[in-house]
């Protein structure tokens, strides 16, 4: 998996109608294609009755996997207008599934392309998009006299502060991005006079909204 990965905030649902045929649109985050395909076999089971079950994923983990299906809709008017829904807002790991109940009026290919597309783009506003960033989990060891000015430093450069403890010292718990990690280290070491402790202790994924704050 990279690094950073744009990919959806959580579960999406969303409806759309056209000439009676109603189209329910589902949006889940996955990370590999079994939870795809066992996301899709539940809904199949679920909504047994409807005519179409067609969805679009693209999955970045050891390769990139992308596969869409039509389920007996016309070649190319169901999922790949999902799959491109997925790839205009340039997301990875996530699955569209759109269910189609016919309303009993024929769309044509181009009003089947416009519905499903519409449909899928309506789950994934639902669901929401964040950047998910391999972060440095990073413990800062600091005097009670200096927690204010490290604060300062990670609040003007979007440092998120997962957890703070108060002992003999201030433990501080941040993630930071590695692009900022020898900013901030810099930064730290030069308000403290070179007294704060910097650890990593690891890495691991957080998301990031549009603006570039940590959604903890």
């Amino acid at each position: 998996m990279q690094d950073c990965i744009r990919t959806v905030m959580k579960a999406g649902y969303g409806e759309y109608e056209e000439k009676r045929s109603r189209f329910l649109s589902f949006v889940f985050p996955v990370s590999a294609e079994n939870d795809a395909v066992g996301i899709l076999n539940d809904l199949k089971k679920k909504y047994w009755d409807a005519n179409h079950h067609c969805y679009a994923y693209i999955i970045d983990s050891e390769t990139m996997v992308q596969r869409f299906s039509d389920d007996g809709e016309p070649s190319g008017t169901a999922g790949l207008p999902i799959l491109e829904a997925i790839r205009k807002k340039g997301l990875n790991n996530v699955l569209v599934v759109v269910i189609r109940y016919f309303g009993g009026i024929l769309l044509g290919a181009s009003g089947l392309v416009r519905a499903y597309g519409k449909a899928a783009s309506i789950g994934l506003e639902d669901a929401g998009t964040v950047t998910r960033k391999m972060c440095y989990q990073a413990l800062i060891r600091i005097g009670y006299h200096l927690h204010g000015k490290v604060q300062n430093i990670a609040a003007l450069n979007n440092i998120a502060i997962t957890d703070t403890k108060y002992t003999d010292v201030v433990e501080i718990e941040t993630l930071i991005e590695p692009e900022k990690k020898d900013l901030i280290k810099k930064a730290i070491a030069e308000a403290s006079g070179g007294q704060a402790e910097i650890f990593i202790q690891g890495k691991t994924y957080a998301n990031f909204d549009d603006n570039g704050f940590c959604i903890l």
